[in-house]
């Protein structure tokens, strides 16, 4: 099967060619620039280039010469919607092979491209080998393999430990096959596409393509520190693409440049990948025998496949270090926290526990490490139940014995992998809760002790206020006062100041109520009209009218007829004082059945005033906010608190102007319980 790349910013191109070739013969790739394909060129996977280009500038002609860079005996073919001839004369001189017009004609665009792969392979000359045969054959070649095999496996105890593994690995290949000099090249730990981010050992920057020397035999440090392979050119660019062993005189290798100078500098006749299987590691380089000889073909293979096993292990080791590596920041940053954390196996062995956890929990002159037993018992019960359920218990607080009274939240979370039946550990988090709770019950106190002032100032002066006319008229009263309109008119303010006191306490006695007395049914129009009574007594107008509207229901609630009576009364003389003296105030009522199925009765009281603003509408039920000169501002905090004892709730509505609604539960879903 032939790899055709397109190049184009757009789809379109690549799937055109799809559409007219064989998709059993070719396959056809699809990137917007040529930089994003050199993988594909370095690994020599691609048979023809397909550049999807307008020739009106030079941006194709860069990109001709990026690819010509990149892949020399490549062939192009060049599609564009019109031509330049200036243009396409310099992609002609740049090596393209053909020039098309748009649309894709399937025949036209096969034939070009067999002609081209006949033309690169009568171009190419077949490379000549340089014949092994002058090189010592060893005898007993099964008894070297299994004898290299068994030395081999005593490495494996560096497994660890990469630079004693490279070591004792050329150590080894010195004694079984007498190598003079030996360089071994690995990738950047970082540059391999792993699970883990590996630790970068070799130093450098991990997006570059370059192989540091991670291990040399007789040759000298000095040339290393400005010297490296590169998977882009020379002997890392055609392993990487060739994944086979170079050997110096061939002439692969004579035949470019760069590798013949890096053979040249290192001093190697031999160059052989290092594959974990996956992808390329590294390159091993090495000369010939001590004694002048080259190797065996025999032997090199030996070799390959021994440096395959060496590959793994180096992976291995990096995995390893970066294993160790979280580990260890993960313990520094358990470490800093001021809680204390510790993380159970299934086995009730403890997989970690930081700082705060060992000396909260480590008895004093305990052995060893910390283990399940340091546990106290009550917490230690908590989380083998979590381990056998897998239920995350909800926080509780406990004690930690030596701890005086300190107090702990323990909270425990269970770890299950997906799809495992069983949880695997539990993390135990401990967080020191005494000072916050000191901080919280001073914060109570305070918040307490201020309500306290606050109210104490408010009573103090509404009080007050209704005492200076008391008094007015006692004085007035003791000085003989005989006529009968000043008697009635003394008669009437002292009505009103203690109409003002009997509703303060009315409104304290039900601020410190935490639940309802005597429920019945009560008919709601009844009740309303009581209600609106009630607030004109306290705003007496001659004007002051009702206007109430059901819509034919004759609703009734389950209340408690005193309470709700008074926190309706607040609502209508708020409606009362806001509204001029030729309008009435509107009440309306209306059963509404929620999605739980549950029915609701709603009384929304309007009023003809200015309604509430944002400020007055978000702060209307707080306790003594009034922009009223009298009045503690408590009428619609008696309102809400009333409300939702009776497990309803009161609304003031910003957007619909002086409106208040009451939303009251219906007592139940049988129409006995809420009708007249």
């Amino acid at each position: 099967m032939k790899t055709l790349l397109v190049i184009a910013t757009q789809p379109g191109l690549a799937e055109a060619v799809r559409a007219v070739l064989d998709a059993g013969e070719f396959r056809v790739l699809h990137h917007v620039e040529v930089s994003a394909a050199e993988p594909l060129f370095s690994q020599g996977s691609i048979d023809a280039v397909i550049l999807d280009a307008e020739l009106t500038d030079v941006r194709p002609i860069r990109a001709i010469e990026h690819h010509r860079r990149a892949m020399p005996g490549c062939p192009v073919i060049l599609y564009a919607s019109a031509s330049q001839w200036e243009w396409e004369e310099e992609a002609y001189l740049l090596g393209v092979d053909y020039i098309l017009t748009k649309p894709v004609r399937a025949r036209l665009l096969t034939s070009l491209l067999e002609r081209s792969w006949q033309k690169a392979k009568a171009q190419t000359p077949a490379p000549q080998f340089i014949p092994a045969a002058d090189a010592p054959v060893p005898s007993r070649k099964a008894d070297l393999a299994l004898g290299a095999l068994r030395d081999f496996s005593g490495i494996l105890t560096h497994s660890l430990q990469t630079d004693a593994l490279l070591r004792q690995f050329l150590q080894l290949l010195r004694e079984i096959l007498g190598v003079n000099r030996a360089a071994i090249f690995l990738r950047r730990a970082g540059d391999l596409q792993s699970p883990l981010s590996l630790p970068t050992s070799l130093g450098g920057d991990c997006q570059s393509p370059a192989l540091l020397v991670a291990c040399a035999l007789g040759i000298s440090p000095r040339l290393f520190d400005h010297f490296a392979l590169s998977t882009k050119t020379g002997i890392g660019a055609h392993l990487q693409c060739h994944a086979r062993i170079l050997r110096r005189g061939t002439a692969e290798a004579a035949g470019d440049p760069d590798i013949a100078r890096e053979f040249e500098l290192l001093g190697a006749q031999v160059a052989i990948p290092i594959f974990d299987r996956e992808s390329l590691l590294g390159i091993a380089l090495f000369d010939g025998r001590l004694t002048g000889e080259l190797f065996a073909s025999e032997e090199l293979s030996l070799v390959f496949h021994l440096l395959e096993e060496l590959g793994l292990a180096i992976r291995n080791t990096w995995l390893h270090d970066a294993l160790a590596g979280q580990h260890g920041m993960m313990t520094d940053t358990l470490d800093q926290l001021g809680s204390a954390v510790v993380v159970v196996a299934r086995d009730l062995g403890i997989l970690q526990a930081n700082q705060m956890a060992r000396g909260l929990f480590r008895r004093a002159g305990a052995i060893g490490s910390f283990t399940f037993n340091d546990l106290p018992q009550a917490l230690g019960s908590k989380v083998f139940e979590a381990l056998q359920t897998g239920a995350a218990a909800s926080p509780s607080r406990c004690r930690l014995p030596g701890t005086g009274d300190a107090s702990f939240r323990a909270t425990l979370k269970p770890f299950q992998r997906r799809g495992a039946i069983a949880t695997e550990a539990v993390l135990v988090l401990l967080d020191d809760m005494t000072q916050a709770d000191r901080t919280q019950q001073m914060e109570v106190e305070a918040a307490n002790l201020r309500l306290v002032r606050k109210m104490a100032e408010q009573l103090a002066h509404e009080i007050g206020n209704s005492l200076v006319p008391i008094s007015t008229s006692q004085q007035l009263l003791s000085e003989g006062a005989n006529d009968a309109a000043t008697r009635k008119e003394i008669s009437g303010v002292m009505g009103d100041s203690v109409r003002r006191i009997s509703r303060l306490a009315r409104q304290m006695q039900f601020l410190s109520r935490d639940g309802l007395r005597r429920v019945e049914s009560l008919p709601l129009a009844q009740l309303i009209q009581e209600a609106f009574a009630e607030a004109h007594a306290e705003n007496p107008r001659a004007s002051a009218r009702l206007q109430y509207e059901s819509g034919g229901q004759q609703i009734a609630l389950i209340a408690e007829r005193a309470g709700l009576k008074h926190a309706l009364a607040e609502v209508l003389l708020n409606a009362l004082q806001a509204t001029p003296d030729d309008q009435p105030v509107e009440v309306t009522s209306s059963t509404e059945i929620q999605p739980d199925g549950a029915r609701w009765v709603r009384i929304d009281v309007r009023d003809a005033g200015k309604g509430f603003d944002a400020e007055s509408a978000a702060h209307a039920t707080d306790p003594f906010y009034s922009q009223r000169t009298v009045g503690l501002g408590l009428g619609l905090t008696v309102t809400r608190k009333i409300v939702e004892l009776h497990s309803g709730r009161l609304d003031v509505h910003r957007t619909t102007p002086g409106t208040v609604s009451i939303s009251l539960p219906a007592g139940g879903t049988d129409p006995e319980q809420i009708a007249e």
